[in-house]
């Protein structure tokens, strides 16, 4: 699948919703992006084109690249200590072990982190304005994980609720595609799966390594020849903590952004938390049903796992764990690390009935020829290819 998009500035333009643009600055002080301060906003716009002819000479002298654009405002707003706390300064590792997973320590983040407002035991919920949503952020607030992370908010002066739809998950691959980076990866919580805001947006950073869920064995499910169109494939992750599925391939962007999100779309209406990893610039998808917080709620979780508290979301399950306590970190191991995120995984038998819920939901059907792999046996490997990182900065990675 071959795609080309580009990003550019565009010329800063004064609100749709402001009626006089000599009158006084107003509102509530923060700059930001609710009724108070929009009217008299300044946004910064930027453009692509999903599926551009080929760029002439003339476009690619003035269009300047997402990664500088995304980075210089990353480091303009680190510089001027708009952070809550300095994730360059983090101690990072990787441990050793067959995956290599990623520790990172950032003892400050628990005690920094917005808290959750809504309830944990239900996927789909509706807006509530009355509680902190990002149109109640000031326009420069941040507060990052990792080096260059930021949110993709779609549409996010509708107040849409978590949820995914089809309009936004393209978005997603398109923002993925045009960083242009194996190392820029864009992830997606739903509520249950450790969202902490009802306000639909991914979260997106640079990690100048392999994550290990990319490194993972998978085995390919065969598709029906009617099913497989679109040129989306589907594979299983085998021999890691969680039990997923992986989506490559796809015509077009759309194909796979349809296939993959109608597959969230029934996990949400089914009340499943779910969290979602996009990688490979947007042409490879990790799907993860979970089920970590339900065990929180059974009591089913020890409290040696509770104590570290982590909550383990999609940067956690693809293998990149934020510690909290220096002694967790010192002590990582990678069967710390599988221990931990085994909790998070569908039992086989729950997966498998999840799969073929999922599978007609997307327009899939599995060949009746499959013979699935067992632990280790019939499985391919498709590890992210280590290339010359585009950017010079970021966290220490130690190896």
């Amino acid at each position: 699948m071959e795609m080309k998009l580009t990003i550019r500035r565009v010329p800063t333009v004064v609100s749709n919703y402001q009626d006089d643009a000599d009158k006084p600055r107003a509102g509530c002080g923060r700059n930001c992006l609710g009724d108070c301060c929009l009217p008299v906003s300044k946004l910064p716009l930027y453009a692509f084109k999903a599926n551009p002819a080929k760029p002439s000479q003339e476009d690619a002298a003035s269009t300047k690249s997402f990664v500088n654009i995304l980075l210089t405002e990353w480091e303009e707003r680190m510089a001027r200590g708009l952070f809550r706390y300095d994730v360059t300064a983090c101690e990072t590792k990787v441990i050793p072990g067959n995956l290599g997973f990623v520790a990172q320590l950032n003892e400050g983040r628990h005690l920094k982190k917005r808290p959750t407002e809504f309830r944990v035991d239900r996927v789909l919920q509706p807006f509530d304005p009355a509680k902190f949503n990002f149109t109640k952020v000031g326009q420069e607030e941040v507060s990052p994980i990792e080096y260059g992370h930021v949110l993709l908010i779609p549409r996010v002066l509708d107040r849409l609720p978590q949820r995914i739809d089809p309009e936004s998950f393209l978005l997603a691959l398109q923002m993925a595609a045009e960083a242009a980076s194996p190392y820029f990866r864009l992830g997606y919580n739903s509520l249950g799966a450790f969202a902490t805001i009802n306000h639909l947006h991914f979260q997106a950073y640079y990690l100048s390594v392999p994550f290990p869920v990319e490194k993972a064995a998978t085995h390919k499910i065969p598709l029906s020849e009617d099913t497989m169109k679109s040129g989306v494939t589907v594979s299983k992750l085998i021999n890691y903590p969680v039990r997923g599925l992986v989506f490559e391939g796809g015509n077009t962007l759309n194909d796979l952004a349809t296939v993959v999100s109608s597959a969230c779309i029934w996990l949400q209406d089914n009340n499943v938390p779910y969290n979602v990893l996009i990688s490979d610039c947007g042409k490879r998808i990790f799907l993860f049903p979970q089920c970590y917080a339900e065990k929180q709620a059974l009591g089913e979780v020890s409290q040696e796992l509770l104590d570290t508290q982590v909550n383990p979301a999609v940067w956690e399950i693809s293998g990149h764990i934020v510690l909290k306590r220096r002694n967790d970190y010192e002590e990582a191991s990678e069967t710390s690390a599988w221990k931990l995120l085994a909790e998070v995984s569908l039992s086989e038998e729950r997966f498998e009935e999840v799969k073929a819920y999922i599978f007609t939901a997307a327009g899939l059907v599995q060949a009746d020829d499959d013979e699935e792999a067992s632990e280790g046996e019939e499985a391919t490997y498709a590890p992210v290819p280590v290339a010359p990182m585009p950017v010079a900065e970021g966290c220490l990675v130690l190896q």
